[in-house]
């Protein structure tokens, strides 16, 4: 049976720097990459995650950003009014059977 590797972790530092690099660099990104040790799909991810929002990018593990939160917290809250309904519409048909 083999392991998988442990999975690696950046610090939010490591990826600014290597974003800063990578377009500071005459190098390609994808040797900027190989130079730094990491995976240029992630590289590339970092910079378009940067490109998009560089004030608030890599927000961290577990963190979302305001935006990212608030729309969790619209869906989480939609999921329940819908829920709600679902349960008044199933009361709604029970109490007007009409009796036997």
């Amino acid at each position: 049976m083999t392991q998988s590797k442990p999975r690696r972790t950046f610090t939010q530092e490591f990826k600014l720097e290597s974003v800063q690099f990578a377009l500071n660099s005459e190098k390609p990104v994808s040797q900027v990459a190989r130079d730094l040790g990491i995976k240029e799909n992630n590289l590339r991810r970092w910079i378009n995650e940067y490109r998009e929002d560089p004030e608030h990018s890599f927000p961290g593990q577990g963190h979302l950003k305001e935006s990212e939160k608030e729309l969790h917290e619209l869906r989480k809250k939609l999921a329940d009014v819908k829920m709600e309904r679902d349960i008044l519409k199933k009361a709604l048909a029970i109490f007007s059977k009409p009796p036997h």
